[in-house]
């Protein structure tokens, strides 16, 4: 029986970030025995690794669940209407605790008006409304975390 390697392939996540920027991917996931391995470039690269859980080892789930896939587009809604996260994050949709939130279920917004806000690396990032319009669907909460690609809000 071989012997497993242990510690952090450093050369694997060097390949994989060069196919990122190589093909102008996002994100790339490799799984090799019980090893999983994202590089992502969301703003700054980030390497991520973490067992896989199985019958030998019990991961806790924020480190064993595999990212979450972009949600389908629901049916009937139209995909145009739909602001997708432009990055991985936390949702706030307040400028701060307490305060009240930028959009709300049914509110009419404007083009460039902020929706919410992404803190991704400490950063809090602003998501602009891609188009005037009526808020019919806030697909995200407070404080919840979002993928890249993730259905937000819904703008009519």
């Amino acid at each position: 029986m071989a012997e497993k390697k242990s510690g952090i392939d450093q050369a694997l996540i060097r390949d994989l970030a060069n196919i990122l920027k190589d093909t102008d991917l996002t994100e790339i996931e490799v799984e090799q025995e019980d090893l999983r391995i994202r590089v992502s470039r969301a703003g700054t690269p980030q390497y991520i690794q973490a067992p896989i859980a199985g019958p030998a080892y019990a991961a806790p789930a924020a480190i064993a669940a595999a990212p979450a896939a972009a949600a389908p587009v629901a049916a009937g809604r139209n995909p145009a209407n739909t602001v997708n996260a432009p990055m991985v994050g936390t949702v706030y949709m307040a400028p701060a605790p307490g305060a009240r939130a930028f959009i709300e279920l049914g509110a009419t917004v404007k083009e460039g008006q902020t929706l919410l806000i992404i803190e991704a690396m400490k950063t809090m990032n602003q998501i602009p409304s891609p188009k005037s319009g009526k808020v019919t669907e806030i697909l995200v909460e407070d404080g919840s975390p979002v993928e890249y690609g993730q259905p937000l809000v819904v703008i009519e």
